[in-house]
């Protein structure tokens, strides 16, 4: 710690991050345990955080993740829209078809940001809060992709029908961007997709990617 840091605020932070890596809690003892400080600074920093219902105690005394963690991340989807928007519209305007940015949002793909192209006669119609099963569409198989390591052509996902007949996909992962997980990707009326648009939008996926970090 330098004079210029806070070493409550670090440790507090240090806690929420051990909570959000485990899906069963974990116990002031094992808290202190990790952290390296005794029960007491553990209890009153579990004190503090569930004031702001960042952390929760169930029954058995076990410390988890509170409601409040997500209100603070649905602030996080216009920062990361903001970023990615210069290279969707890049992707959309340079294949013609319509670009969407998606993050996990529990167990679905969430459409944060969609930039459709310009100068086509027709796109497929797609909106920035469109939702689907991450096993379903290019979007959510390229995250799935990223997050099981199979990383063949940088995680590119090509689907055709999934989400919309007569529609294809292709998306690639965000990649290297710590606590996101989303693709960058795009959708058109084609029966598959053309031999250019995958490096395109691998290309796009990295621009996004290296704006997050």
């Amino acid at each position: 710690m330098t004079a210029e840091t806070s070493q409550t605020l670090d440790r507090g932070l240090r806690v929420l991050k051990l909570l959000a890596d485990t899906d069963h809690g974990l116990t002031v003892t094992e808290l202190s345990t990790k952290l390296g400080v005794n029960r007491t600074v553990v209890y009153r920093l579990l004190a503090t955080l569930e004031q702001h219902a960042l952390v929760r105690r169930d029954i058995g005394g076990r410390a988890r993740v509170g409601l409040g963690v997500l209100r603070l991340g649905r602030q996080v989807h216009p920062l990361v829209r903001e970023a990615a928007l210069p290279a969707l519209r890049a992707l959309a305007e340079d294949i013609g078809a319509t670009a969407h940015l998606t993050l996990v949002d529990g167990t679905e793909a969430l459409a944060v940001a969609v930039v459709e192209p310009s100068w086509t006669d027709y796109h497929v119609a797609y909106r920035a809060g469109f939702r689907h099963p991450l096993d379903r569409g290019a979007a959510g198989r390229a995250i799935l992709k990223a997050r099981q390591g199979h990383l063949e052509d940088a995680g590119l996902a090509l689907t055709h029908g999934e989400l919309e007949a007569g529609a294809s996909g292709a998306a690639a992962p965000l990649l290297g961007v710590s606590g996101i997980e989303g693709s960058v990707g795009v959708v058109m009326l084609a029966d598959t997709v053309p031999e250019r648009v995958g490096p395109r939008v691998v290309e796009a996926a990295r621009e996004v990617s290296e704006a997050l970090r």
